[in-house]
């Protein structure tokens, strides 16, 4: 789903810590999530010769669309690492390169190389979307994966070495594939009906061959490539199946494209994997596009490099979607588009969607009595982990959502219709044994940030009854429950009950209440706030109240943020967890000019390889960073480039600082610094004492190396 624009307050935050990487669910509860065939290491847990980069939460940054927000960028020759958690004999890698690039990662195993590298390409990655409000860049991580030829076990070590191109590597899944499946008796096999295995002739016609004589039994897909030129319909009554999705590979980014279909259609154990490379919302370049019919099932599928998944209309009814990866989709995971009715989505594993990892949207007819249990879902970076956008009687349980990006909650209940027809919530909606780690995101068009868990009255009133239980926060970034009108209507959102909640270290707010409308709270306890227990400045102004109910068993988050024309910022409220961060990190940065690509703010992106470039002949030229709230800031530390390449120079700079971005004083006068590579490139400016600046401004009227203002990194610190 694409988002629209919503007029709010304008103010805008930007998270500031991390957190922890790992989230364990209440102990009166089953772990939320997916039970999965493979481990997962992160990167920055490993040993390794390259740079950690993160935590980030800045949106358009490597970092920030990470697992756990870190990862371990490699240069040539460097390494990271992993011990082997489990008994393995393949690998999954999750990663990232400079756009335009691709190359490959040795690998060894207890420090022997093997004969065989790992791909990487950026190829399926940098996506723009431009016609979606508040996106940038993104979708910048892809997946590759390996068979080892051998198997290693618990506390074995495997490392991945670059060859040449910078490769950042965020998380490595390690796992036991079992041997490959043999063919069910009585089947038709594609080979048979002249399908190519090596993936050098196109295999479509041989593929519908098969299914017209399998009705009513099994589509045998060997193991081997096949080549797809285009999609598949008519298909029911059928089951294709393969010998294991690392085995039998289809090379397609249009599997099933169909409007209706008898039925009983079952797809399993084999891998579709697409060429989808940028996002275009009018193609169906999905796995399924459309309708399976009733009584269907997909399970044991890999899918990656498609648009979505599944994007499913028509009749699905009693529809099973299980125990599968979709991974690197520049678009949904998976979405119920309207009159799915007993659809159970479950302990499927989800990276890196381009939107909603699962949606419901209840367009043309009511999606109804449908589910998604027990799914892990990680890193989608332009929405939500889960979306529900209209619907009766849906349930959301037991769920582990963890690196929500911009646009997005972890969860978002909500009546944003899109389009019409559009049926609205209704029913009972139940939210319970849901895990969310690190989501919530800030929304560049609302200029402020959204929750953990989001209740929308986007387009009309959540009428329904809407039942949150034994939910658990992690590491939020911002707030933990947010409440809000979402297209600035100030529609009401009632019948919410919270109870039996876990909040740890929120950012901002436990409840960040934006609307009108009432929600019982019961049993929620929190620790670690960042700013106060709860924000309850309803919009716009004077629309109504959103009222509190106190069920009793609450804890740790009575205090409430005083003024409504103000954001919390992250840990305003608490003594800074790190006096010695960079303040400046990751802030909004605006300049008088930038010079091509060289814009402001890759002087506060965390890495000083990129940097900020001025109007070239046309001093002075300013650069001003908004560090969010006034700081009594000692000391900056400016930077240029650390390559031999960039020569000795001195910049002549001013500092300046303001507390409302209008008037500002001189904080240090026009000095001379000299950046030199054979020291770092980096200058340090100390600040007087009683220093006190939200708005830093940085005057360059002189540059001995180049005819522009130059900055790789300007960071500021409270300690000196």
């Amino acid at each position: 789903m694409h988002r629209t624009v919503r007029g709010m307050p304008a103010a805008m935050v930007v998270a500031l810590s991390a957190g922890l990487l790992t989230a364990t669910a209440p102990a009166a509860h089953a772990a939320a999530g997916a039970s999965l065939p493979f481990t997962s290491v992160e990167a920055e847990s490993a040993t390794t010769t390259g740079t950690k980069i993160g935590p980030d939460y800045t949106q358009g940054t490597v970092a920030s669309e990470a697992s756990g927000r870190q990862a371990v960028r490699l240069n040539s020759g460097q390494r990271v690492e992993f011990t082997v958690p489990r008994a393995s004999n393949a690998v999954n890698v999750s990663y990232n390169v400079p756009d335009g690039q691709s190359g490959s990662l040795n690998v060894y195993v207890n420090g022997t190389k093997l004969a065989k590298t790992l791909p990487v390409t950026s190829k399926y990655s940098y996506v723009d979307t431009g016609w979606i409000a508040g996106a940038k860049t993104h979708h910048f991580f892809d997946n590759a994966r390996m068979l080892l030829g051998q198997s290693v076990q618990a506390g074995d070590k495997v490392a991945f070495e670059s060859t040449g191109t910078q490769v950042t590597v965020d998380v490595a899944d390690f796992e036991q594939v079992g041997g490959e499946a043999g063919q069910p008796a009585g089947s038709v096999s594609v080979t048979s009906n002249g399908a190519d295995p090596s993936g050098n002739g196109d295999s479509t016609q041989a593929f519908r061959d098969a299914i017209a004589a399998a009705q009513g039994g099994v589509v045998w897909i060997p193991p081997g490539d096949y080549k797809l030129t285009s999609s598949l319909s008519g298909v029911q009554n059928v089951t294709l199946q393969g010998a294991g999705s690392w085995y039998s590979v289809v090379h397609t980014s249009r599997f099933i494209d169909q409007s209706s279909s008898s039925g009983s259609v079952h797809l399993k154990d084999f891998a579709v994997f697409g060429e989808v490379t940028e996002r275009v919302d009018s193609n169906p370049d999905n796995f399924v596009n459309g309708s399976l019919g009733p009584n269907s099932s997909v399970s044991g599928m890999w899918l990656q490099h498609l648009k979505v998944g599944l994007w499913l209309t028509g009749n699905n009814d009693n529809l099973v979607v299980e125990n599968n990866r979709i991974l690197d989709t520049t678009a949904d995971g998976l979405n119920l588009n309207g009159n799915a009715h007993g659809v159970r989505v479950r302990n499927n594993f989800l990276r890196n969607q381009g939107d909603d990892s699962l949606a419901m949207w209840s367009l043309n007819g009511a999606d109804s009595n449908s589910s998604f249990e027990n799914n892990t879902i990680s890193q989608p970076n332009l929405a939500n982990g889960i979306a529900i956008y209209g619907g009766t009687d849906i349930t959301v349980s037991d769920n582990l959502v963890s690196d929500t990006n911009a646009l997005g909650s972890g969860i978002a209940i909500s009546n944003q219709k899109f389009l019409d027809p559009f049926s609205p919530l209704s029913g009972t909606i139940t939210v319970s044994g849901n895990t969310l780690v690190r989501t919530g995101a800030m929304n560049p068009n609302w200029n402020h940030p959204m929750g953990a868990l989001r209740v929308d009255s986007y387009d009309s009133a959540v009428n329904a009854t809407v039942n949150i239980t034994d939910t658990t926060i992690t590491d939020s970034p911002y707030g933990a429950f947010e409440f809000v009108s979402g297209g600035g209507h100030g529609y009401s959102t009632g019948n919410v009950n919270v109870s039996g909640a876990t909040v740890k270290n929120t950012g901002t707010v436990v409840v960040q209440a934006e609307t009108q409308g009432t929600a019982k709270f019961s049993n929620v306890q929190a620790t670690g706030v960042g700013a106060a227990g709860i924000y309850n400045c309803p919009y716009p102004s004077g629309s109504g109240t959103f009222t509190i109910n106190d069920g009793g068993g609450n804890s740790g988050w009575s205090s409430t943020w005083s003024d409504c024309s103000t954001w919390p910022q992250p840990g305003q409220g608490n003594t800074d967890p790190d006096p010695n961060r960079n303040l400046a990190k990751g802030r909004p940065a605006t300049a008088t000019g930038s010079q091509d690509v060289y814009t402001p703010g890759k002087a506060v992106d965390g890495d000083a390889n990129t940097y900020w470039e001025s109007a070239n002949n046309a001093f002075p030229q300013s650069l001003t960073v908004d560090l969010g709230s006034a700081q009594a800031v000692r000391k900056l530390t400016l930077k240029l480039p650390p390559s031999s390449a960039w020569g000795a120079r001195t910049q002549t700079v001013t500092v300046l600082g303001s507390t409302d971005g209008s008037n500002y004083s001189t904080v240090v006068g026009s000095t001379g610094y000299r950046f030199d590579p054979a020291t770092g490139n980096t200058a340090t400016v100390s600040l007087p004492a009683g220093t006190n600046l939200r708005y830093l401004r940085l005057t360059v009227t002189a540059n001995t190396g180049w005819p522009a203002a130059q900055f790789s990194e300007v960071e500021a610190y409270v300690t000196s």
